[in-house]
């Protein structure tokens, strides 16, 4: 069996969600862990078991005799031996097609004395990273253009947080989303063959097995003309639509025409695209020079394209979904979808060339492979932008966090999220974390509190209190890194890894927050 066989077959799931060009994304991307306790081990577990390329394990610690307890990559063996070095030496049992190595150093000393390091990496993950050190860690990483994922869990709750300047989508993967067959706009060489079926026919084989792609085209040129021009707009005129479609019904068991009934509402989709396009379109970005990202390149020649040979639509997908149909039709379908697709493919690529040239580029600086992608997908392209970690702590969203405050399903998470920026505070001021001492909860707790409260007075919020059941429970958990909870939100860290990586599906826009009390988790974008 060849290398590429054995990685077949070894990633075999994983392929068909994300593709081959996805599995190399992973396997060329050089990832950074700090600090490798439950959480940050098992986001990196799943990620090497994934096959990630390469990755570093950053963590100054010794194994102590509670790490057995929380952490399924170490035993016995481990204790008093360097954290990095036995969590690395599990996770290359994992996988030993990846690359790995670790550096016995605290991540909050690299942090201060030696910025550059971080340069080197695809990503980062930083897990248990205290607010102050996670702030100088966010410039670093936006300087040096790396992508960082914050993960934490205390306790019974957690969070997860994306910080980058830009990250473009190509292949977002809706979960929902219309097939692309421009039934309210179809372009000649669809009309022409749709023309040449009679749906007048009585013989009900060949009645029953025409596709309903073709009972629309024709039956919206029927109403066209019968309507000045017009095609069904209002509600009353697609119930009268769909009445004409079944007055062509030889019997109320032709499943190609029910496919046409359920259909029918794509002859009325206004032509044109979505406003999410328009607003990348649109997006400043677009105004390309020698420096753009080939991403804003292609999103330039597809505004060219869309206002000259699109006639207002972008390039043609070029699939269509199964239907009840002969099989000599649908052939003849699928060739006329995949030649309009690759001949918008090739007019994009000609834009694109053009526009390379025009800014100084290799007019082939950009694969053939990487327009056709984004031809394919450009009804779904996904920007996002995060704003830095800094701005997010002294000036976030006040409406949004007034709002979750008062609202009894969100109140627990922006509780827990103002409460774990409280701890930090706590652990600065005491050089501890709170919970962490012989004397007794109610001691604790009357430090906690006036910190939680003073940072909701800094933030403007002076209405809304927290919970004193939650600021009890922070109090009470010691700072601890419980393994059931570890695992889920480093599995959820290792998710919007593999998204970011890839590029493929939309990462997380907001802080991710994670209630273990009410099983609930919950997305705040502040």
């Amino acid at each position: 069996m060849t290398v590429a066989e054995t990685k077949k077959t070894k990633y075999d799931r994983q392929l068909r969600i994300w593709g081959e060009q996805g599995q190399s994304a992973l396997e060329n991307a050089n990832i950074c862990l700090l600090n490798c306790g439950p959480t940050g081990s098992e986001a990196l577990k799943n990620l090497v078991l994934g096959g990630i390329g390469s990755i570093t394990v950053v963590d100054g610690s010794k194994v102590e005799i509670y790490d057995l307890g929380n952490n399924f990559l170490l035993d016995e063996d481990s204790l008093g031996q360097s954290k990095a070095k036995c969590v690395c030496s599990f996770l290359q049992e994992l996988n030993d097609a990846v690359k790995a190595k670790f550096v016995e150093e605290a991540p909050e000393h690299l942090i201060e004395k030696n910025p550059s390091f971080f340069a080197e990496f695809t990503l980062v993950i930083a897990t248990q990273l205290m607010e102050t050190s996670l702030v100088k860690l966010d410039k670093i990483c936006r300087q040096a253009n790396v992508m960082l994922v914050v993960a934490r869990s205390y306790g019974l709750t957690g969070m997860v947080r994306i910080s980058m300047k830009e990250h473009t989508v190509i292949e977002s993967k809706p979960d929902h989303f219309l097939d692309d067959l421009r039934l309210h706009h179809p372009w000649p060489e669809l009309i022409e063959f749709a023309k040449t079926v009679d749906l007048s026919v009585t013989d009900p084989v060949i009645h029953k097995h025409t596709p309903y792609i073709v009972i629309l085209i024709n039956m919206a040129d029927k109403w066209a003309k019968e309507h000045s021009g017009c095609l069904p707009s209002t509600r009353q005129e697609k119930k009268d639509f769909k009445d004409l479609i079944k007055a062509h019904m030889l019997s109320m068991d032709e499943e190609n025409y029910k496919e046409a009934l359920e259909a029918s509402f794509k002859v009325s989709i206004s032509r044109g695209i979505s406003s999410e396009l328009l607003q990348i379109i649109n997006d400043t970005a677009v105004e390309v020079d020698s420096k753009s990202p080939d991403f804003w390149v292609l999103v330039a020649a597809l505004k060219e394209f869309i206002e000259n040979e699109g006639d207002g639509e972008p390039p043609l997908e070029g699939s269509i979904p199964d239907m009840t149909s002969s099989t000599e039709s649908y052939i003849t379908l699928q060739k006329i979808y995949q030649a309009k697709a690759e001949s918008d493919c090739i007019k994009m690529e000609q834009r694109v060339k053009g526009i390379l040239k025009r800014i100084g580029r290799d007019p082939d600086g950009i694969s053939k492979a990487y327009v056709k992608s984004f031809c394919k997908n450009a009804r779904k392209l996904s920007i996002c932008r995060y704003r830095n970690i800094e701005d997010e702590f002294t000036s976030p969203c006040l409406p949004e966090l007034q709002k979750c405050l008062n609202d009894e399903d969100y109140s627990f998470a922006v509780g827990f999220y103002i409460l774990l920026r409280a701890v930090d505070r706590f652990a600065a001021n005491y050089n501890r974390l709170p919970g962490i001492f012989d004397g007794g909860l109610n001691e604790e707790i009357s430090r906690l509190k006036p910190i939680a409260v003073g940072i909701l007075n800094e933030l403007g919020l002076n209405g809304p209190t927290l919970s004193e059941d939650l600021i009890t429970e922070m109090c009470r958990y010691g700072g601890a890194e419980l393994h059931a909870v570890a695992a889920f939100v480093g599995g959820v860290a290792s998710q919007e890894v593999i998204k970011l990586v890839t590029k493929q599906f939309v990462p997380l826009k907001g802080t991710f927050m994670f209630n273990g009390i009410d099983q609930k988790s919950q997305v705040l974008v502040l």
